[in-house]
């Protein structure tokens, strides 16, 4: 699968770039649900907190939900741009002199799916810390998809 990026986040001209997979053993639909509800993220994903739909599509992400976390202990604002259940979601954000375009996708499997997240930063911080930050970004994406296939192993999404 080719991701697609919004001009002004294409890896070539993003200080930072990070892209991690995992094969789950779950149908996309129920990876794609626990992964649609960002409000229980933090019951499954330890490195964020305090999530907030502020306006659009709930409690289900959809296009246009626009939504406050916090990630590794720093305030994000995030958009949905791209929604396509169970195969795609992808998102812009902003925090700490950053903007983010993340995305997630997800391909069915004899034995499940496999779900490759990839993200871009640009920005200040990206810049001035990019050798520090990809190696932390990695750590977290593959992290958050550890925690997506224990959570989608063990359980339905309600």
């Amino acid at each position: 699968m080719t991701a697609r990026w919004p001009d002004d986040a294409r890896p070539e001209i993003s200080p930072i770039y990070s892209r991690a997979e995992i094969a789950v053993a779950a149908p996309t639909a129920a990876v794609f649900a626990w992964l649609a509800d960002a409000e229980r993220w933090p019951e499954w994903y330890e490195q964020c907190s305090r999530v907030r739909i502020l306006s659009g599509p709930a409690p289900a992400l959809g296009i246009g939900t626009h939504f406050r976390w916090t990630v590794l202990n720093v305030p994000v604002t995030t958009t949905v741009e791209e929604c396509d259940p169970p195969f795609r979601l992808a998102w812009s954000g902003t925090g700490l002199g950053a903007a983010a375009y993340h995305s997630w996708d997800l391909e069915p499997t004899p034995q499940g799916c496999r779900v490759i997240t990839e993200e871009t930063q640009r920005g200040v911080i990206p810049s001035l810390a990019r050798v520090a930050l990809r190696p932390l970004l990695r750590f977290t994406q593959e992290r958050w998809l550890a925690a997506l296939a224990r959570v989608a192993t063990a359980q339905p999404a309600r």
